[in-house]
């Protein structure tokens, strides 16, 4: 019998460039001869000969059987493998189908057929030849069935056969090239016959032909090395499934093998199908009484004589599985005795009692032996959540194996755990702990649970595990830190809840703790490392132990806090929302936080009323709360009921059983809402827009119309179990329409403020366009005035006319009375040579100081008399700049 190793290659048949054509009995004159061969390409005729002499050797092995026949078929069936070494041309694989099937029914009786037959089948793990690139499809089908017929040939009792199979699939995912090509022929492409393979269904019959070999240990493992590399498709993987692959795996897993391959390559595809397939199938395949079993063996055996590195990682690979397998409540993990074997073995090196389970277990500290640590604490968590399972971990001392961890780490000794992993260890311990122990109440207090995780985190706090991970958090982002602060703070939520004194406590250093993860950046949320479990933690902390100590609170409104509240509730994060809202609300009993909420301001100066509005008609949308485009109430009957909420059918409840309009409030928003801005006030709000004061119409009467849902559940109620007197329909008649005056009202508030503001819109729109036509006016006038002045420059005639226009205006502004000693000045300048208007410089002469002491001397212009300096100034000029005469003459028309 073969070994596991690859055979050596058969002897290959002699062949001489330099030999004649030659005759054979069986294939008639060989038209291959070696001139022809080398210079002539392989033309049409050739294929004919190909063609003609597969069918000759078809009739030849249907022949009957003889001695001399049998010699004849087998030189034929050799000189077919010699004319096709370099790989089988596409158009014949129909005839090397039916040679194949008839070798397979001679070998039953004449082992001699057994080496041409595996010699085909070596054949067609070589690429096959194409001619033209569409022959790929056009021969699929024939492909698919050949492919698919090597399956059905594990029949065939040999076992050099069965071997010869699986090297030829395992050849497909190898594709090496032929070291000569047919002429005129290429090879396909490399993923052709995997392809193939899959189309034609090889994987599900190679499974089923596990129950051919499964006493021959060889054979069965060259044909688990095959499905080894057929699993790593998942249309392969799912037709493995249909025969039921996992389960003929598992229970082949305690069979004999000195070589350990069989565990290998059954572990290693129980992995592909896992991957590859519907998870649940596959355990469901794994979950009978005879897979665990055999599961629980394996592993008992890797567990316990396992030495070398790659047992102790197949051993954690099938506790992976095994985990599976115990997340399905219809395994029979209990039945089987490895739901006991499980939980002895985690708590094995921390309670340190012998068990007989565990006889000759010798543990290490290796990174296997590790990794096998943490997958047992998962297990527990699993464990714990079946109620079956629940009496073998209370009396296999579960609770003090975990209890163990909640301690300080002491410098660890030569054969112990390193500092990180002990540290990762007590990680895990304490989130399984969450999770066991309200399964195991008496057990937690027989063990002083509260007083081991009270001392251990008055130890954390003495050594800043909290600051230490906060600031390591700013330096890096690692998921192990971030999931530390995170339980840490849930703890401390646990703690400090409803304790006043423990809150106080927590006040001054707690709330500086929490401050930076509140200001965490917000584009964090996204980034899968646990970012957002962190800031729900510190969120969740800060309404367990500040909320409700004043001390607490005032301390966080001056570090902020409220500020940071508002701009994370800025961000609309509808996971985020409902519970910084609760918070707010609750915040919103110390009387400082309402001028904090009206102080803050966000980005383009929003206001915190406009967030509040704005997340209202949001949640409204989502809801489905019919308004019309303006934002008003579009149903007056029921104002602010959602989509979901009409749809459902009224059911009379008993008394003490909240309506679904009760229990609406608790499943959005809006009433946290309502709340926050009866602090803040309706009056005098800042930032509002009128569709701001439209929705704050509807928020201002919420709770009017929540009763009116109410009084409407009411009467449909009693309507469909009783019949009312006159005297309470009347009553009911009068509530409703009591409500729908209001839902009216609200209507005509939110119809005027529209209005209002659109006549403000066009008042503004009014002065706006007078605006405009000023401006327009005004260019109109500088451009004329520039018309006007361009003129005169370029026009003397117009020039002349100005002047005589200056001189008329000039005159026409002179008083008509004539002073009576007044001086008189002339506003000509003489000599003037130019066409434009005077230059920046002229000549003003001053009052002769003889008339000084004239007609005007008694009034309040009267001069001083001057001093005997000004008095010997007779003449003073004196320059004035061009816009000092402007403001003398006025402007030149």
């Amino acid at each position: 019998m073969s070994s596991l190793a690859e055979p050596q290659a058969s002897r290959p048949l002699s062949r001489s460039p330099a030999r004649s054509p030659a005759l054979s009995p069986a294939l008639g004159p060989s038209r291959c001869g070696g001139e022809r061969r080398r210079g002539a390409p392989d033309g049409g005729a050739s294929q004919e000969t190909r063609s003609a002499d597969l069918n000759h050797a078809i009739r030849l092995l249907e022949g009957s059987d003889s001695s001399n026949l049998e010699e004849e078929q087998l030189k034929v069936l050799k000189k077919v493998v010699k004319r096709f070494e370099n790989g089988l041309p596409l158009k014949d694989l129909a005839q090397i189908i039916d040679i194949l099937n008839l070798c397979a029914e001679k070998v039953n009786e004449q082992e001699a057929f057994i080496e041409p037959m595996c010699e085909l089948i070596k054949l067609c793990g070589i690429p096959f030849q194409k001619k033209k690139l569409s022959d790929e499809v056009s021969y699929s089908v024939t492909v698919s069935k050949l492919i698919a017929q090597l399956g059905y040939l594990m029949r065939v009792p040999s076992s050099q056969v069965r071997i010869q199979i699986c090297k030829c699939i395992i050849s497909f995912y190898k594709m090496e090239l032929p070291k000569k090509l047919l002429s005129g022929y290429q090879p396909t492409s490399a993923n052709y016959k995997i392809q193939m393979a899959e189309l034609g269904g090889l994987a599900e019959t190679f499974v089923l032909s596990l129950a051919l070999v499964e006493n021959e240990l060889i054979e069965k493992l060259w044909v688990l090395k095959a499905l080894q590399h057929l699993s790593s498709s998942g249309v392969n993987c799912r037709h493995m499934l249909k025969a039921q692959a996992a389960s003929r795996l598992c229970l082949y897993l305690n069979d004999v093998d000195p070589s350990g391959q069989l565990v290998f390559r059954s572990s290693e595809i129980l992995w592909n199908l896992l991957e590859n397939t519907s998870k649940e199938e596959v355990v469901n395949q794994l979950s009978s009484l005879e897979c665990v079993h055999a599961l629980k063996e394996v592993f008992v055996d890797l567990l316990l004589h396992g030495f070398r590195h790659y047992d102790r990682q197949l051993r954690n690979d099938l506790l992976v599985i095994a985990t599976l397998v115990a997340e399905n409540p219809a395994a029979p993990m209990i039945e089987s005795g490895f739901t006991t074997l499980l939980v002895v073995l985690a708590t094995y090196t921390e309670v340190k009692i012998p068990n007989p389970l565990l006889k000759g277990l010798k543990l290490t500290f290796s990174y296997e032996d590790f990794e096998m640590k943490k997958l047992l604490f998962n297990i527990i968590g699993i464990l714990s959540k079946d109620p079956r399972a629940v009496q073998l971990l209370s009396e296999n001392d579960v609770m003090p194996a975990l209890l163990y961890y909640v301690k300080p780490h002491q410098k660890p000794g030569f054969h112990e755990w390193s500092a990180s992993q002990y540290e990762e260890l007590q990680l895990h311990a304490i989130a399984i702990l969450a999770s066991v122990a309200p399964f195991l109440v008496d057990k937690y207090l027989s063990c002083q649970a509260n007083t081991l995780l009270l001392v251990f985190l008055e130890w954390c706090m003495g050594q800043d595990i909290l600051k230490y991970a906060a600031n390591k958090s700013k330096e890096r982002d690692d998921a192990i830190l971030l999931e530390i602060q995170a339980d840490t703070l849930f703890i401390l939520s646990a703690v400090c809840e409803n304790d006043a004194h423990r809150k106080e406590l927590f006040s001054y250093e707690g709330v500086d703790i929490l401050i930076p993860f509140i200001q965490m950046d917000p584009k964090k949320l996204y980034s899968g490392l646990g970012h957002n479990r962190l800031l729900f933690s510190a969120l969740d902390c800060l309404w367990a132990c500040v909320v409700g100590c004043y001390i607490a609170e005032d301390y966080f409104l001056e570090q902020q806090g409220v500020f940071l509240l508002l701009d994370l509730l800025a961000l609309k994060q509808k996971n985020l929302c409902n519970i910084i809202l609760g918070i707010l609300v609750e915040f919103c009993d110390n009387p400082r936080t309402t001028f904090h909420i009206s102080t803050w301001r966000g980005e383009k100066d929003q206001t915190a009323a406009n967030l509040l509005i704005q997340l209202w008609r949001q949640e409204e949308l989502d809801l489905g709360v019919k308004r019309d485009r303006y934002g008003r109430i579009a149903d007056v009957k029921r104002p602010i009921v959602s989509s979901f909420q009409k749809q459902q059918e009224v059911i009379p409840m008993p008394a003490n059983s909240p309506s679904f309009a009760i229990v609406e409030i608790s499943e959005n928003i809006r009433a946290k809402l309502y709340l926050l801005l009866c602090k803040l006030g309706f009056e005098d709000l800042p930032g509002l827009s009128a569709k701001d004061f439209v929705t704050l119409a509807i928020i201002r009467r919420y709770v009017d119309f929540k009763v009116g849902e109410v009084w409407s559940e009411v009467c449909t109620e009693l309507k469909e179990e009783f019949r009312p007197v006159a005297s309470d329909e009347e009553a009911l008649k009068v509530i409703s329409e009591v409500s729908e005056n209001i839902g009216r009202s609200v209507a005509a508030l939110q119809t005027e403020v529209l209005e209002s503001q659109h006549r403000q819109e066009i008042r503004e729109e009014e002065k706006t366009y007078t605006k405009i036509q000023a401006v327009h006016k005004q260019k109109e006038m500088v451009n004329k005035s520039w018309e006007n002045f361009l003129t005169r420059t370029s026009n003397y005639e117009a020039l002349k006319k100005a002047k005589r226009l200056q001189e008329k205006s000039i005159e026409a502004s002179r008083s008509k009375l004539k002073t009576q000693n007044g001086a008189v000045h002339s506003t000509d300048i003489k000599g003037l040579s130019t066409t434009i208007g005077s230059g920046r410089l002229v000549t003003v002469e001053s009052t002769p100081s003889q008339l000084i002491g004239g007609p005007l001397s008694g009034t309040d212009l009267a001069l001083g008399k001057p001093s005997v300096c000004e008095g010997a100034l007779k003449k003073i000029k004196r320059v004035k700049t061009l816009d000092s005469i402007k403001k003398d003459l006025g402007p030149v028309e």
